[in-house]
């Protein structure tokens, strides 16, 4: 059994570097077969609930719900299997870009180069239970009261309502260099709010050995690591982005297909829903499509617009 181990690992640290990558499904099989093939009995589990499991497929696998005491809360097949989840959610990487205005992330992923490349972009892409998977959607990380959480000893704390969830603290530091990283890498906007709880994650939860370790092994991959990661880059409040993974892209085709900029920093409304929302303590504040919004310098300005406070905000 070393034997093999020390094979794998072997091949492992010999992968090929190569460029950025554009297909979210190599993306995924390059993953398995050059980070995580190792991983799946005895490390640190599945992202979110620490579960051990076995490949099965492509790229997919069988989770082992006793290994980790899961419990099923309502999707038994997406219980049961692995999926790889986007830790910066690809609504979040895609409403800032044009081609999600158009068509979503379909159309996205068939029309815009730069969108193909942050969708498969590894060092973003962790392997979890399909059903947490599901049920952290596109929700913000937040911090929930502590309560039971309805996947038994997973401690995945998800509120629907706010639509927040706070995953358990072995992966917040981690989750926390991912945001930095997507967001100074692709020139991608972070609300005060966000950035706050990120810079916190990241002093409590320093970067562990298998996270130093993953980085590695997609270092390799693709031929550069998360900076916050290896400690080359800090992120401090107003962080101004180096956009990094932008400028092997001509000035034409960020021209062609960056959405709209949605500038300032005050109360944003909704044209559509007649809902605004605070740039602090209102989870959607980012998810207002830049075509839509329409800022206010006061709730007062908003109010006598006709509009309402959003029912999320806190």
């Amino acid at each position: 059994m070393k034997k093999i181990l020390c094979l794998l690992l072997a091949l492992v640290a010999s992968s090929p570097v190569l460029a950025d990558i554009d297909n979210f499904r190599e993306s995924k099989a390059m993953l398995k077969e050059h980070v995580y093939l190792d991983q799946t009995r005895g490390g640190e589990g599945t992202f979110y609930c620490g579960c051990d499991w076995r490949w099965v497929g492509e790229s997919g696998g069988r989770v082992d719900a006793s290994s980790c005491g899961y419990e099923v809360r309502a999707q038994e097949n997406r219980a049961e299997r692995t999926e790889w989840e986007h830790v910066v959610p690809a609504w979040v990487m895609g409403h800032q870009r044009q081609c999600w205005q158009d068509g979503g992330r379909r159309n996205c992923r068939s029309t815009d180069p730069v969108f193909q490349v942050m969708e498969a972009d590894p060092h973003n892409l962790v392997v979890s239970v399909g059903e947490a998977n599901a049920d952290r959607s596109n929700f913000e990380y937040g911090v929930l009261a502590d309560k039971p959480t309805p996947y038994g000893r997973c401690d995945l704390e998800v509120d629907f309502k706010q639509r927040v969830v706070e995953p358990r603290d072995a992966v917040k530091g981690q989750i926390a260099r991912i945001y930095f990283y997507i967001h100074d890498r692709y020139d991608l906007r972070m609300s005060r709010q966000q950035q706050q709880l990120m810079m916190a994650w990241h002093r409590q939860y320093p970067v562990t050995t298998w996270e130093r370790e993953r980085d590695a092994r997609i270092a390799r991959m693709v031929g550069h690591n998360n900076p916050f990661v290896t400690g080359e880059q800090q992120w401090t409040l107003g962080h101004k982005n180096t956009a990094e993974g932008l400028k092997s892209f001509g000035e034409a085709t960020l021209a062609s297909f960056d959405a709209p900029e949605v500038h300032g920093g005050g109360i944003r409304g909704n044209r559509n829903s007649k809902i605004y929302h605070l740039p602090e303590g209102c989870p959607s504040y980012d998810r207002v499509s830049p075509r839509n919004v329409i800022e206010f310098s006061s709730e007062s300005e908003a109010q006598s617009a006709g509009y309402r406070k959003a029912g999320n905000c806190r």
